[in-house]
């Protein structure tokens, strides 16, 4: 049977095509002010991608933060349970996840069976998501991957204290002023997503394997900081952005 899972991010729509137990295809497109069109322009991407039709495609599940707006799904489920389900599909021996996304944040912990047994979220503060990371470097006027590249190779600590991302980028541009180097800034910035997204993970119990997922997860500077932060070692899925949508098609299939 093929099915398709649509996660509906704040920032983007993903799509998972499954098939006899593979994947078949993918998609990404930005959820920009449209997110019921944007994810139907995502689904078509992938079927046409998968080489498959409309019709071939027997179930739909959406999840995400959207999933309520995809009127053309059969079903829905969270994102917690989507997690958990992808995850386990992908590496069984993971017991707890950290998803980070472009709004917000989350740790679950889950059994061998992918079944999730506790989680905890953040309060949709952008100092703990990857819009975060966005807005400091937009202060710092650089790129995003070049914010990365820069943080990577800092040598001294440049604390941020700020909980709240508006208060966070004065302080960088405090820092800024008094002269302090961009890659110090740069990791000070990640180091402050880590930790803030790493106390909240401490609310569940944090065993090993450890998952980092959603897109943050693409963001070498963050998994750097994540592994000090948690004190283990972190396992990266193959491509942890999608990790949600293909939950989401693991449930339609079920």
């Amino acid at each position: 049977m093929i099915t398709a899972g649509v996660d509906m991010g704040a920032q983007s729509v993903k799509v998972v095509i499954l098939g006899d137990g593979k994947v078949l295809a993918r998609s990404l497109v930005p959820t920009g002010f449209e997110p019921l069109e944007a994810a139907k322009t995502a689904l078509d991407e992938a079927i046409k991608s998968a080489g498959v039709s409309r019709d071939d495609v027997k179930r739909v599940v959406a999840t995400g933060a959207g999933r309520k707006s995809a009127t053309f799904a059969d079903s829905s489920l969270t994102e917690v349970t989507a997690d958990a389900k992808g995850v386990n599909w992908l590496q069984p021996s993971v017991r707890t996840i950290v998803d980070i996304g472009a709004e917000e944040a989350r740790g679950i912990s889950c059994d061998a069976q992918g079944k999730v047994l506790d989680f905890a979220k953040n309060d949709k503060c952008a100092a703990g998501s990857g819009a975060f990371v966005e807005s400091m470097a937009r202060a710092l006027e650089i790129k995003v991957p070049e914010m990365i590249e820069l943080s990577l190779k800092s040598t001294k600590d440049a604390p941020i204290n700020a909980t709240c991302a508006v208060f966070a980028e004065s302080e960088v541009v405090s820092l800024i002023h008094s002269k302090v180097e961009k890659a110090d800034i740069a990791h000070a910035v990640h180091d402050a997503i880590a930790s803030r997204v790493a106390s909240m993970v401490r609310r569940i119990p944090v065993e090993n394997d450890v998952a980092l997922i959603g897109g943050v997860a693409n963001n070498a500077a963050i998994v750097d900081v994540m592994k000090k932060h948690l004190e283990v070692d972190v396992v990266i899925p193959e491509n942890p952005q999608f990790v949600s949508a293909l939950g989401a098609a693991l449930s339609a299939a079920a």
